[in-house]
C-alpha cells in the first residue's frame, strides 16, 4: 500500500502568502476606485458625515431662510478613565433629604455624581441642546400678529425630553451655566431651555403624594430664574447650590404658557372683538382657595399725576370690577388730595420712597424704584398694576388668571410696565433691594430694572395696554388707531397716554401737536376719549384736574412757537374754550 506524504510546511506557507497577496490587491482596488465597487457604501458613509436638520441648520435672515450645513464629527465613545468628571463637594442639606430617592439629573453629564448614588437611584435625563441659531429675539419678538390677520402666531420649538419615558422622581438636580460678567447673559436660550426642562420634569414626573414635595436642586453661580422658580420656593442656598420646593400649581400654570412672547398668553378674542377669552384651561390649574386680588397704582414725590389717578379709579369703577383699588402714596401728597383720592375709589396705603441709586438728584426717576413697594402688598395674592396715565375702558378682571410677569410688549424684547400682573412677596421685594445697585436699567427707571429681573415674561394683547403712540405718520396707521381710540362701545381695554397728559393740555385739542418731538403721541380722538371719561365723574373731583399758572404759560408758549414754525396741522390756530384757561 502506497502512502501519500503530507505537504511540507514550506508549501503551506507559500499557499497562504499567495492568498494574502490576492486579498491586498483586491482591497487596494476598492480603495482606489470606490465608485466601481461600492457606490452604495460610499454614499451612505458620506450621508453619515454630512447632514442638515431643521433645528440646527436653519436660521432667520432678511428675505428668507438661510440653510447652513452641519458637519458632524464621528463620535468617539470615551471611557470613564478618559472622561474628566468634575468632582465637587455636595451640599450639606443633601444628608437631610434621606435615602432611597429617585434622582433625575439634568445637564450634569460632566459632573461626578458618585456620592449622589448613596441617596438613591440616578436617572440621567437626556435632551437635544437647542440650536445655536435660535436667538432670544426669536422667542421675544417686538411685534407679533396678535389677531391672526396675516400669518397667525407661532413660536420656534425648543427641544425637550419625552417625559413619558421617565418614571416619577423625588428630586431633580440641574446644572445651570451663567455668565454674569457679560451683558445680557440672562437672555440665553440654552439657559431658558434648561430651566424649562427642569420645570416640566417637576410638573410631569415629580413625585405625587399629600406629604411629599418635589425637590429641585440647581448647581449654579447665578440665581435660577425667579420667573419659574420663585423666591418664596427657595428653601436653602449654600454656595453654588440652590434648593427649591416649587408650588406645583403655580409651576404647572407657568409651563402651560408659551415659551416666549412670540405667542399670546392671553388671546382675548378671535376674529370677533366681543369673543371673550375662555379661562377654563387656566381655572383647571388654579388653586381652589379664595383669591385676594386688587388693582393698584402708585403716587409719590409730586401731585402732578393726581388727576390721572382719580380718573383711573373712576374708569375702573365704571367697568364694574369688584376688586379692591389700592393706591400707594407717600407723605408728599396733601391731606386734601388724599381725601379726593379716597372719594374717587382708592384705598390708601402709605409708603416710604425708594431711591434709584443710579439716578441724578432731583430728576424724574430719582424715586421711581418706589414702585417696588407693590410687592409689599402681601394681603393680596395677585395685583394688576396700572400706571396713573392710563384709563380703563373694558373690564380687565380676566388678567387675574395670569401669572407674574404678564404684560404687553413695549420695544424689542422688553415689556411695558404700565399694566402688569404681579404676585406680592416680601422675599421678592428683598431681592429687588439687594440687586438695585448691580442691575443696569436700560432706561434708568423701574421698567428697565424689572425687565432685567423678569426676562421671561408672558405677552398680554396690546389692547390691554394700548400705547398712544404712532410709529409713523402714515394715514393708514393714524386711521386704524384713531378708530380704536374712539370706538363706542370700546374695542380697547385701556389707553396708555404717552407724551403730554390730557389734563396738562387744553381740553380743546391734544397739545402734543404743538411740540415737534412730541407729535408722535398726538391724537385728538384719544384726547376726547379721556375727557369724556373725566366729564362723567363726580363734578367735585374736576377741580383736581386744574391747570397751574406755570402750566398755562407753557401751553401758550408752545402754541406761539408752533404758529411761528407754521406747523401744517394748525392746531395752534384752534380757539381755546377750555374754562381752565381763564380760571
Amino acid at each position: 500500500m502506497i502512502m501519500k506524504a503530507p505537504p511540507s510546511k514550506a508549501l503551506i506557507i507559500k499557499i497562504n502568502l499567495v492568498f494574502l497577496a490576492c486579498f491586498f490587491v483586491a482591497y487596494a482596488a476598492i480603495i482606489l476606485h470606490p465608485s466601481s465597487y461600492s457606490t452604495v457604501y460610499h454614499q451612505q458613509n458620506t450621508l453619515s458625515l454630512v447632514k442638515c436638520s431643521l433645528p440646527k441648520c436653519h436660521h432667520k435672515v432678511e428675505g428668507g431662510i438661510k440653510m447652513k450645513v452641519v458637519l458632524e464629527k464621528p463620535v468617539r465613545n470615551e471611557t470613564k478613565e478618559e472622561k474628566k468628571l468634575v468632582k465637587r463637594e455636595n451640599p450639606s442639606f443633601l444628608d437631610e433629604m434621606g435615602r432611597g430617592m429617585k434622582i433625575g439629573m439634568v445637564n450634569m453629564d460632566d459632573e461626578d455624581v458618585t456620592e449622589w448614588k448613596m441617596h438613591g437611584q440616578i436617572i440621567q435625563v437626556h435632551f437635544e441642546k437647542v440650536s445655536n441659531f435660535l436667538e432670544w429675539k426669536d422667542l421675544f419678538p417686538e411685534w407679533i400678529d396678535e389677531e391672526e390677520e396675516i400669518d397667525g402666531p407661532a413660536c420656534p420649538e425648543i427641544p425637550i425630553p419625552v417625559f413619558k419615558t421617565y418614571g416619577y422622581m423625588d428630586m431633580i438636580v440641574v446644572k445651570l451655566q451663567c455668565e454674569n460678567s457679560e451683558q445680557g447673559w440672562g437672555r440665553d436660550v440654552f439657559r431658558l431651555q434648561v430651566h424649562l426642562v427642569a420645570a416640566n420634569l417637576a410638573v410631569k414626573r415629580g413625585t405625587r403624594g399629600w406629604n411629599k414635595k418635589v425637590k429641585v436642586v440647581f448647581l449654579s453661580m447665578c440665581r435660577p430664574m425667579v420667573e419659574l422658580f420663585r423666591c418664596d420656593d427657595l428653601k436653602k442656598h449654600e454656595g453654588d447650590w440652590w434648593y427649591y420646593e416649587p408650588d406645583m400649581v403655580k409651576l404647572q400654570q407657568k409651563v402651560s404658557l408659551p415659551i416666549g412672547s412670540c405667542n399670546l398668553a392671553l388671546p382675548l378674542w378671535g376674529k370677533e372683538i366681543n369673543k371673550v377669552y375662555d379661562v377654563s384651561n387656566t381655572e383647571r390649574v388654579s388653586s381652589k382657595t379664595i383669591k385676594r386680588e386688587a388693582y393698584a397704582t402708585v403716587l409719590h414725590s409730586t401731585e402732578a399725576y393726581v388727576c390721572g389717578a382719580i380718573t383711573l379709579a373712576q374708569s375702573l369703577v365704571q367697568t364694574g370690577t369688584k376688586r379692591d383699588l389700592i393706591l400707594l402714596l407717600d407723605k408728599s401728597i396733601s391731606k386734601t388730595i388724599q381725601e379726593a383720592l379716597t372719594k374717587a375709589g382708592w384705598k390708601l396705603k402709605f409708603i416710604k420712597r425708594i431711591r434709584n441709586p443710579k439716578a441724578e438728584k432731583n430728576t424724574y426717576n430719582e424715586y421711581n424704584y418706589s414702585k417696588f413697594r407693590l410687592w409689599h402688598l402681601t394681603d393680596y395674592d395677585k395685583i394688576i398694576f396700572i400706571d396713573s396715565d392710563i384709563i380703563v375702558l373694558r373690564n380687565m378682571d380676566v388678567l387675574f388668571y395670569f401669572p407674574q410677569m404678564s404684560a404687553a410688549g413695549n420695544d424689542g424684547s422688553i415689556f411695558n410696565s404700565g399694566v402688569m400682573v404681579i404676585e406680592p412677596s416680601n422675599c421678592t421685594f428683598r431681592m429687588f433691594m439687594q440687586r438695585r445697585k448691580e442691575v443696569v436699567s436700560y432706561n434708568g427707571g423701574d421698567q428697565g430694572f424689572l425687565n432685567e429681573i423678569f426676562v421671561w415674561w408672558h405677552r398680554l394683547p396690546r389692547r390691554v395696554n394700548f400705547l398712544k403712540y404712532f410709529w409713523s405718520n402714515s394715514s393708514n396707521e393714524v386711521s386704524v388707531k384713531n378708530q380704536l381710540f374712539g370706538a363706542d362701545p370700546p374695542k380697547l381695554y385701556a389707553i396708555h397716554y404717552l407724551g403730554l397728559k390730557p389734563w396738562l393740555c387744553y381740553r380743546d385739542y391734544d397739545c402734543n401737536w404743538d411740540i415737534s418731538d412730541q407729535r408722535v403721541y398726538a391724537s385728538d380722538v384719544a384726547h376726547r376719549t379721556w375727557w369724556k371719561l373725566h366729564d362723567a365723574m363726580d363734578k367735585s373731583l374736576h377741580k383736581y384736574c386744574g391747570l397751574t399758572k406755570q402750566r398755562k404759560i407753557e401751553l401758550e408758549w408752545d402754541r406761539k412757537k408752533a404758529g411761528k414754525m407754521g406747523v401744517k396741522d394748525e392746531h395752534w390756530r384752534i380757539n381755546v374754550t377750555d374754562p381752565r384757561r381763564f380760571s
